[in-house]
């Protein structure tokens, strides 16, 4: 069953989303050759605890860390641990949070320091196709338009789409109905309707796209060792454009984070 959110419940995920979306720009921020993928974990707790919440990810069937932090190849569920950053990596960060009763997820991929060209352009198209599956997420269309947009999007310029892995409903609980695949045909799948709350995901790699998880259960790396994006972002279908409930803004919480 796919729920729809009451205009009560919006408000809450605003705020919840709102502060997801200052969680991971910060720790954003703390990506610099030398760091450890752990210390970007320790950020993000230090981050999550200020403003009241606590993971989504720590011990969901057994996850250990508070955030996903994936590196060059890994493409989702990196552990977070002793691996240090290097000029040239990207760095895919996976920040979720439960605030009063609610879960905000967002994701973002970044470049440390200069980076391949192709590299560079895989994290541009995929941020595209973000948005372009975001546009497609109104009132009357289907999950496949939200599915089928994101993987045009991504094949024309030569990229592979992650099958294994997909988007979903959001809000109660960190995965809830609907499963939003990043391929798909247009016009199939669940009707959208407003009130629903969607975490739209494109994982993308820039070879072929099949992975392979590593002997620790929760790293998935691609199987050619070519890099790969992840950008994520939670939205709420309207009767008009989807809203981004993780779109970086002030919120009530700014000054306690601070």
């Amino acid at each position: 069953m796919i729920v729809i959110k009451s205009p009560a419940e919006i408000e809450r995920m605003r705020v919840t989303c709102n502060a997801a979306a200052e969680i991971l720009a910060a720790v954003a921020r703390e990506v610099q050759p030398g760091r450890t993928t752990a210390e970007l974990d320790a950020a993000a707790a230090e981050a999550i605890a200020r403003y009241g919440g606590k993971s989504a990810f720590l011990g969901y069937k057994g996850f250990p860390g508070h955030i996903c932090v994936s590196v060059n190849e890994e493409v989702v569920h990196g552990i977070p641990c002793r691996r240090k950053i290097q000029y040239g990596d990207i760095v895919s960060l996976d920040v979720g949070i439960v605030l009063d009763g609610f879960v905000g997820d967002n994701a973002t991929t970044v470049a440390v320091g200069v980076v391949e060209p192709r590299t560079q352009q895989l994290l541009r198209v995929t941020e595209q196709a973000l948005f372009a599956g975001i546009a497609a997420a109104r009132a009357g269309n289907r999950v496949g338009d939200i599915s089928h947009a994101v993987q045009t999007t991504v094949e024309a310029q030569g990229f592979s789409v992650v099958r294994e892995f997909v988007g979903h409903g959001v809000g109660r609980k960190m995965h809830e109905e609907p499963q939003i695949p990043n391929y798909g045909r247009a016009g199939d799948g669940p009707k959208l309707r407003p009130g629903m709350t969607l975490a739209i995901e494109p994982m993308i790699n820039a070879g072929g796209s099949d992975v392979v998880m590593l002997s620790d259960g929760w790293t998935v790396v691609s199987a050619d060792g070519a890099p790969s994006a992840h950008f994520e972002h939670t939205v709420l279908v309207t009767e008009g454009d989807a809203e981004i409930l993780t779109w970086l803004k002030k919120s009530p919480y700014e000054s306690k984070a601070r």
